[in-house]
């Protein structure tokens, strides 16, 4: 995730300021961001969404939402492992998603990786929380957004382990930043409004 080093107040409310001022990005921020996902349809949308992101701002991704959500079957995991080869061919025309074969390709892989997940801990949250200190969300301290690691030796971790069943587009800095998004690791600022208003 592409940050930027500056307070966001809109509204009168402090907030991690790598949210800027954009609108959506703040609703995200304000909405979802740090938020622990409780079902695996919501884990699975940043799975795709961010090993799309990859190399690029996570503003970009977010834009495209939408348009993701259509190209990827609503984010129905069971429905984009059955993607043939020609819905790869199909979605690369797709101006309105991010048109890199390898990233589709990997959307496709990792969710037969993620089904396989699911068969064997009961849900992919279930997979996840196994790596977390008795099972919980990680609640850091942060004061300063340049205290905010692009990694952990959580996410190195995980990533590795991910990446041993087959995961593409999961590297360390990837796996750190869907932990964050989906509130595994709970990153806001101290000075965050969203650390006493959740």
């Amino acid at each position: 995730m592409a940050v930027q080093k500056t307070d966001s107040k809109i509204n009168h409310k402090i907030r991690c300021g790598w949210c800027g001022d954009d609108p959506l990005y703040v609703r995200y921020h304000d909405e979802e961001w740090g938020r622990e996902a409780t079902d695996d349809g919501k884990m699975f949308e940043f799975l795709v969404l961010e090993s799309a992101q990859a190399g690029l701002s996570w503003l970009t991704i977010l834009k495209r939402r939408e348009n993701y959500r259509k190209a990827f079957v609503d984010f129905d995991a069971r429905k984009v492992a059955k993607l043939s080869s020609a819905d790869v061919e199909r979605l690369i025309q797709n101006e309105g998603i991010i048109r890199n074969r390898a990233k589709i390709e990997a959307a496709v892989s990792n969710s037969q990786i993620f089904l396989q997940i699911q068969q064997e801990y009961g849900s992919f949250c279930n997979y996840l929380k196994s790596f977390l200190p008795d099972g919980k969300p990680i609640v850091n301290h942060w004061k300063t957004l340049s205290d905010l690691p692009a990694t952990t030796p959580l996410s190195d971790t995980i990533s590795k382990e991910l990446k041993k069943r087959g995961f593409k587009f999961f590297g360390s800095t990837i796996c750190y930043a869907h932990l964050q998004a989906t509130g595994y690791v709970n990153d806001h600022l101290v000075t965050c409004f969203c650390r006493t208003e959740h």
